[in-house]
This record gives C-alpha cells, structure tokens and sequence, in this order.
C-alpha cells in the first residue's frame, strides 16, 4: 500500500509515538498451571497456543489535524468532499494518474474508475473508511 502509506505518514497514523514510554512487560508467573485437558482438537489446539498480546492502535485526532492544514493552506480546499483537495492539503500528487494509481491500490471496481468523477467520490470514502480503520478518528457523517 505505497501511495496509501504516504497518506497514513502524512496523518501520523501506524507509527508508533517515540516519545511515550513503552509498557512495562507483564511479570511472567512461576507457578505451575495444572494442565487443562479438553476433549475437542480445536480446543485443545486453541488452549496450546500462546496467548497473543493486543496492542490498542492509537487514534489520531484526523480532523483536527486537517483542519490546521487547511487554515494555514493559502488555497482554500474542502478536503471533507474532495480527493484532490484532501491529497492536495497532504502535499501528496493528486494528479489524475496518480488518484487512477491510488484507486488502483484500493482495488477500486473497473466500472467505476471509467468515470472520474464516480472513482473520485468512490476514492474519497474509501480512502476516509482505510484512514478511520488504522487509527484515524474520522466523524460518522464522512464516512456514510
């Protein structure tokens, strides 16, 4: 997801914070477990395995942050309705070709992307949908 990723950097979203400290590790326990003993292989199977640690993506504050671009931007780009706008207040190429290479990526449907107008609201939902599912706090009424 290269063009994706620039926009992701661009909005501080999937990097970690150096800054902040990391998480003290969990003391690890000595004492013995009794074994558990279970009858269905897939419980069995599920009860073998580690447990795996869930770390909380942190959320970025999005429109916030687009609204600062946007105030200090000279052109006036309404980066809530437009694709061109928002990859344009990202300082990200938002030329046809590029916005055509990013729907691309996302896998956009053929029938759509004939028509540019239909790739470029479909792209803006869609690139909205990917920033809110990576830690982006995007408003309800943008992604409807």
């Amino acid at each position: 997801m290269a063009f994706l990723g620039k926009i992701f950097s661009k909005l501080g979203l999937g990097k970690k914070d150096s800054a902040a400290p990391d998480a003290p590790a969990a003391p690890k326990t000595t004492a013995p477990v009794a074994p558990k003993v279970a009858t269905n292989p897939v419980v069995a199977k599920a009860a073998a395995e580690p447990k795996k640690t869930v770390t909380p993506v942190p959320v970025v504050d999005v429109v916030e942050k687009l609204e600062q671009l946007a105030a200090s931007n000279p052109q006036k780009l309404n980066w809530r309705t437009s694709i061109v706008d928002l990859l344009k207040l990202l300082d990200i190429d938002s030329s046809f070709a590029a916005r055509k290479e990013l729907a691309s990526e996302l896998s956009c449907p053929d029938e759509i992307m004939g028509d540019s107008a239909k790739m470029n609201m479909w792209l803006h939902k869609t690139v909205l949908a990917q920033i809110a599912q990576n830690g982006g706090n995007v408003p309800k009424e943008l992604l409807d």
